[in-house]
């Protein structure tokens, strides 16, 4: 689904001004953009047009998937990213794409169990992005509580602790920014996924919570909600789920997975940095609490 990597034990055009925003002195459009085979010095079409140059970006889950695509595209609009991942060698390799980008990766590996840590991790951080995950699908009465309990401490308890971390550096500048990457399935719910759903769920909650609450200070908090991603943990599902279905795994994709999706295809990890870099723009100052669907219509039906 939309997470793309763990954080936790598991088994198996032109800127607005300044008197609308406050972001606006952080909205000069540069040509940088990234796209399916990574960062480009020219913009992609339709690409958001942004300089984050000065800003710092603080990403979960960034070692793959949706979170390394969110960190490189912060990068080459010249933000400096926090990668927070648990896994070294995928930061690693990370930083190294990064390298000739405007900004900056600066690799960290945290283990978000380590809720104290986390916390610590977000102080000064303009830009959050809540983005580390992971997935189990198994029936209720196979649910094995103690993952459960992982899920929903990687997924809402930490992502909590990271904005509370940030906020009070947001509030002070008066400008922040956080992006919860949460899923179709923090808007509809499906079989055998009862701790990803009730932590995409709450996250959701969660996120509009700190909307209300920063809306004074300059800060907007949103969801992105996207369908299946081409992700590691997608292609891990598909296994899971032929399993649980007791299908061949070709079938899951059509029948399983994009069942009630009406454009019958995954969601790339660049299209939904696009989604991210957007409400970090000036021309997003107005968007906060909302749930941002990326899910190819399935919430359509």
């Amino acid at each position: 689904m939309s997470a793309p990597t763990t954080s936790g034990p598991v088994p198996a055009h032109v800127p607005a001004p300044a008197a609308q925003d406050p972001a606006a002195s952080q909205g000069r459009a540069v040509g940088l953009a990234a796209g399916p085979a990574g960062p480009a010095a020219v913009p992609a079409p339709g690409s958001v047009l942004l300089d984050l140059a000065g800003r710092t970006a603080l990403v979960t889950g960034a070692a793959g998937g949706i979170g390394r695509a969110c960190a490189l595209r912060l990068a080459a609009a010249g933000a400096t990213v926090r990668a927070v991942d648990r896994a070294a060698d995928g930061l690693a390799a990370l930083a190294e794409a990064a390298d000739g980008l405007p900004g900056a990766v600066q690799p960290q590996t945290l283990d978000l169990t380590d809720l104290d840590a986390a916390e610590q991790s977000a102080a000064g951080a303009d830009i959050l992005v809540n983005n580390a995950g992971l997935q189990l699908v198994r029936p209720i009465e196979e649910f094995p509580p103690d993952v459960f309990h992982t899920v929903l401490t990687v997924m809402l308890e930490a992502p909590f602790r990271l904005i509370r971390g940030a906020l009070p550096h947001m509030y002070e500048q008066g400008w922040g920014r956080i992006v919860n990457i949460s899923s179709v399935h923090g808007l509809r719910a499906s079989a055998f996924k009862s701790a990803y759903v009730a932590a995409k769920h709450g996250l959701e909650g969660l996120s509009k919570t700190a909307a209300l609450e920063g809306a004074p200070h300059g800060v907007t908090s949103n969801c992105v909600n996207p369908g299946y991603v081409r992700t590691p943990l997608v292609e891990r599902q598909i296994a899971d789920q032929a399993a649980a279905h007791g299908i061949p795994p070709e079938r899951v994709l059509t029948e399983v997975l994009l069942k009630d999706s009406a454009l019958k295809r995954l969601i790339e990890p660049e299209d939904v940095a696009e989604a991210v870099l957007y409400l970090c723009a000036p021309q997003a100052s107005f968007i906060t609490g909302a749930s941002l669907t990326l899910d190819g219509g399935w919430t359509a039906h």
